[in-house]
């Protein structure tokens, strides 16, 4: 059976492409290449069906013009973002942070005993990264006394922080959680048929969320953090957005504090207050 070829309306050109892939990266900096054509087509088309548009025509025209920019573009922002995360997400970070940067910080700072932690989750896409923290930091304060933790998570698209915010996850999603950590943080539906489960309110109480975009030249942020996670996030910038990016995010980390980005990424090339002190761990020079 042959396929059914979409109308040329419907059609995403090149033309149209770069100039869409040019306002995604000066908005965003993320890079768009033309091989990811065929991906935002398909997401434009779901979008269209939302507002019952019936060409990219028309959506180009509606983008752009004045109330386009300033309404619709936290949906094109939504719908060409990739949000992939998971729970227990390159383990050895989680293990670093209890066992190595948290003595660490505690044996080089004036706290004593009492300690209010702070981290931010930048690029928390639906939550399990955060949601990974929250119990690994619970953990450890069950058996540090004076040790009390909040966390910030931010991401650009407002349709993903919804899903982190209801923190409700299938089965499959939570198979990386230790069956000793469902047991005290996850909450089953008590629908049996739905197989969901949901973070416990006392885990999600320590979590504030809000939307920022990377490239906004200030953050908004008041807090100085103790740690920062920004995984698998960097792979979408090139290197001098990396970079202003990171002295960005460093304005907003302690001296001594740490800085975790993914193991597929690096600082190499970089000019930025961070000294290397673990896989893929960075420490902010005092």
């Amino acid at each position: 059976m042959a396929q059914a070829t979409l109308p040329t309306t419907m059609t995403l050109d090149r033309r149209r492409f770069d100039r869409l892939s040019a306002l995604i990266t000066r908005e965003l900096g993320i890079r768009m290449p033309p091989t990811k054509i065929t991906m935002l087509q398909s997401r434009l088309q779901r979008r269209l069906r939302e507002l019952q548009m019936d060409s990219l025509d028309a959506y180009e025209a509606y983008l752009f013009d004045e109330g386009g920019v300033s309404g619709e573009l936290v949906h094109f922002f939504d719908i060409v973002t990739t949000n992939k995360t998971d729970f227990f997400r390159e383990p050895q970070h989680f293990d670093y942070l209890t066992v190595k940067a948290l003595p660490t910080m505690a044996r080089g700072s004036r706290l004593g005993q009492h300690w209010n932690f702070k981290l931010w989750c930048a690029g928390c896409s639906s939550g399990q990264e955060v949601y990974t923290l929250g119990m690994v930091l619970s953990e450890y304060a069950a058996v540090h006394p004076g040790f009390t933790f909040s966390m910030l998570a931010t991401d650009i698209s407002t349709r993903i922080l919804q899903d982190a915010k209801r923190a409700i996850y299938t089965e499959e999603i939570i198979a990386p959680v230790p069956m000793e950590l469902r047991r005290k943080y996850l909450l089953r539906s008590s629908d049996k048929g739905r197989q969901l489960v949901r973070v416990v309110p006392e885990l999600r109480s320590k979590v504030k969320f809000g939307r920022l975009n990377f490239m906004d030249a200030k953050y908004g942020i008041r807090e100085e953090f103790d740690v920062i996670f920004f995984r698998n996030v960097m792979i979408y910038f090139d290197k001098p957005t990396q970079e202003a990016v990171i002295n960005r995010m460093c304005t907003h980390l302690r001296p001594g504090g740490h800085l975790f980005i993914s193991h597929s990424e690096s600082l190499t090339g970089l000019n930025v207050p961070l000294e290397l002190v673990g896989n893929s761990v960075f420490r902010k020079i005092p």
